[in-house]
């Protein structure tokens, strides 16, 4: 399956990239799959999508959790929580 990956404000200058398009492997089937088999990758990977740090999700521009489901060219994206004030 091929997804497009997007990267938000901290997390994108953390990884140094904004956006990727990958081939995952079989067995990732959620956000939350996805999230999991970037912190493989190791180091700013593994720090910017820590599983115990604060991170909003997205699926195809629409807010959601690591159970969403994902589908074959679907964008999933990643960014810190927004406050205002």
């Amino acid at each position: 399956m091929k997804i497009q990956l997007k990267y938000f404000a901290s997390v994108r200058e953390a990884l140094g990239r904004s956006d990727e398009s990958v081939d995952l492997p079989e067995g990732i089937a959620t956000v939350g799959d996805v999230r999991a088999w970037l912190r493989v990758r190791g180091g700013v990977w593994a720090e910017a999508l820590a599983e115990g740090r604060a991170l909003r999700m997205a699926c195809n521009h629409v807010m959601t959790d690591a159970g969403t489901r994902i589908t074959d060219g679907c964008e999933v994206a990643f960014f810190p929580p927004v406050t205002g004030g």
